[in-house]
């Protein structure tokens, strides 16, 4: 315990229940935008500790196996929330905690609202070309005309709400976002 050297018990006890709290908060917060409990565990144990860990050294912290610990931090690698990094005469892959939490805000909801957007918009305008096949093959019925003009409207407006999510994501990626909703200082 070299971590809390210079400490009494009851101080150790203090701290590992406050981190404890921030860190089920932090899953808490992670598994409302799906991502699971145990990963936002991992996320939040990564962030108070001291430095890159391997994938042993959170398996032992966290108690969980290395399939499960090396499928938690992938996750984490793919929503940019950690890093993995090179030390010169470290022989197993070492993890560092993204700790700026306005950049994982960024990164995380870019990669997600990108990938519902761009699946969403492809529905969307391959629901539009069907439309306009389906009006061609009968431009003469009124009653599809008026359904496919309902239609084509609400399709339309949502085209219209992916672009405008594109741009708020293009001002994430970009920090821009930071020129109209300042980060908060120390």
């Amino acid at each position: 315990m070299a971590e809390f050297e210079g400490l009494d018990e009851e101080q150790i006890r203090t701290i590992e229940k406050l981190r404890r709290r921030v860190i089920d908060s932090i899953a808490n917060n992670m598994d409302l935008y799906g991502v699971t409990l145990s990963v936002g565990h991992l996320y939040g144990n990564m962030y108070f500790h001291e430095g890159p860990v391997t994938l042993d050294e959170m398996g032992q912290t966290m108690g969980m196996s290395k399939t499960s610990m090396s499928t938690g931090m992938r996750t984490l690698l793919d929503l940019k929330m950690i890093n993995k990094i090179w030390e010169k005469g470290a022989r197993k892959d070492l993890y560092d905690v993204e700790a700026d939490w306005h950049q994982n805000f960024a990164d995380y909801f870019s990669i997600k609202w990108r990938k519902s957007m761009e699946m969403n918009l492809s529905s969307l305008n391959k629901s539009l070309l069907e439309i306009e096949k389906l009006r061609e093959a009968d431009p003469t019925n009124e009653k599809l005309l008026a359904y496919t003009d309902i239609d084509q409207r609400k399709i339309k407006e949502a085209i219209h709400y992916y672009k405008w999510l594109d741009r708020l994501i293009d001002s994430l990626e970009s920090g821009k976002i930071y020129e109209w909703i300042p980060k908060e200082s120390n």
